[in-house]
């Protein structure tokens, strides 16, 4: 085994992974994804991988199914191509919040993901703010988890944050609101939603804390369609907020999101570069902070096999974001 390390990538965020590379001081391993008019897929690694400790960029980014299978190919072909160890580099993976059986006859499509994973040769996972803490626990093989909240926080720290107040969304975030809460030392409050009927989406009800003549700032995992925190602004500037910002780890922005965000009562919204963004999806009032040092620094460390938790120190953290 030479145990050289090489980082691979697909094709749903070449951006991230040259990003990555570029933090690691290494050149991104050579492949190939050809298509074909039946819609199928060939993927050939075009450098020699054997015995060495191999990385695989691809996270959840439209055309979701394809990307997915265009990794499942790529691991399978550096699993027969003799590679010593595969570890998928997943910001995002897709899937993840269908981590519970909660109607009759459906999928835990999280843990099915965690199986196909496996399938394919993959030998460990490394991602960002899995959507819930059970998902870890799908995998028979190491997940190493990096959080949002570490960046995210550190770039909140530039701002001047008096009379700040952290605001969950709904009452299934307040457990991660306490790790931003904590890292921040600012109040938290959160909002409580209420399911009406059968056919009704949750609606806010009520405010578990205060945010009169307060700046609120609405801390979630993930922005889909926007519907979620554009309803929470409305909300919390009936509440009396008098600004809102927003933060979040994955910008999927699905549908009109962006134009929602556009034309909400929302002053900024964080988030990271785990997902791409295309020109569409963007809004002047997104700034992405870029986690890709942060996975360099973590893919670092699994190759070496020293600490990965150390990374979540808020002196390294500062020095990772601020690079």
């Amino acid at each position: 085994m030479n145990n050289e390390l090489k980082v691979f990538s697909g094709s749903s965020h070449p951006a991230f992974a040259r990003a990555v590379c570029e933090h690691l001081g290494i050149e991104q391993g050579a492949s190939n994804t050809i298509h074909f008019s039946n819609e199928n897929m060939l993927v050939q690694i075009e450098e020699n991988v054997r015995g060495c400790d191999v990385f695989v960029i691809q996270t959840s980014a439209s055309p979701v199914h394809e990307h997915l299978f265009e990794l499942l190919i790529m691991i399978d072909a550096l699993r027969s191509a003799s590679a010593e160890r595969i570890t998928a580099v997943m910001p995002y993976i897709p899937y993840i919040r269908s981590d519970k059986k909660d109607r009759p006859r459906i999928s835990i499509a999280a843990r099915l993901m965690a199986d196909i994973l496996e399938t394919a040769g993959a030998d460990r996972v490394l991602t960002m703010d899995l959507h819930s803490p059970q998902a870890q626990g799908f995998f028979r093989m190491p997940v190493d988890q990096l959080l949002g909240a570490g960046p995210l926080c550190e770039r909140l720290r530039r701002e001047d944050r008096r009379d700040w107040v952290l605001v969950a969304a709904d009452a299934g975030e307040a457990k991660d609101l306490g790790r931003f809460a904590n890292r921040l030392d600012l109040p938290m409050a959160i909002i409580d939603k209420r399911r009406e009927g059968d056919d009704e989406k949750p609606r806010a009800v009520s405010l578990i804390g205060d945010v009169k003549d307060q700046v609120a700032v609405v801390v979630d995992d993930e922005i889909a369609s926007g519907g979620t925190l554009v309803e929470a602004a409305e909300f919390l500037r009936a509440k009396g907020a008098r600004r809102v910002l927003a933060v979040a780890t994955h910008p999927i922005f699905s549908a009109n999101a962006a134009q929602r965000i556009d034309e909400a009562f929302l002053e900024k919204v964080v988030v990271t570069d785990t997902v791409p963004l295309a020109d569409h999806q963007m809004s002047e009032k997104v700034e992405i902070l870029s986690v890709a040092p942060l996975f360099a620094e973590a893919i670092k460390r699994i190759h070496d096999g020293s600490s990965v938790s150390s990374l979540f120190r808020s002196s390294l953290m500062r020095e990772l974001v601020e690079s």
